[in-house]
């Protein structure tokens, strides 16, 4: 009978720097929404990292701060 392949305990993490940002430019939850066409609590939730961007809004959000994408946004592969 084959062995089974254990799960490997470490997750892949997304992590973004969005409020860095909006500090920078003392910028509102709100008045990024509002640039990017999506709701405040969509950029809570973004800035918790408790939700993935379309590749579509990573791209909006960066243009808002004009930084590329990688600068906003991080992944992480579990190992």
């Amino acid at each position: 009978m084959p062995e089974k392949q254990a799960k490997s305990n470490k997750e892949s993490s997304f992590e973004s720097c969005i409020h860095v940002y909006r500090a920078m430019k003392r910028m509102t939850q709100q008045e990024l929404a509002d640039k990017v066409n999506v709701s405040r609590q969509t950029i809570i939730q973004l800035e918790r990292n408790r939700y993935n961007p379309s590749l579509l809004l990573a791209h909006d959000i960066a243009g808002v701060f004009e930084v590329p994408i990688e600068q906003i946004f991080t992944f992480k592969k579990g190992e």
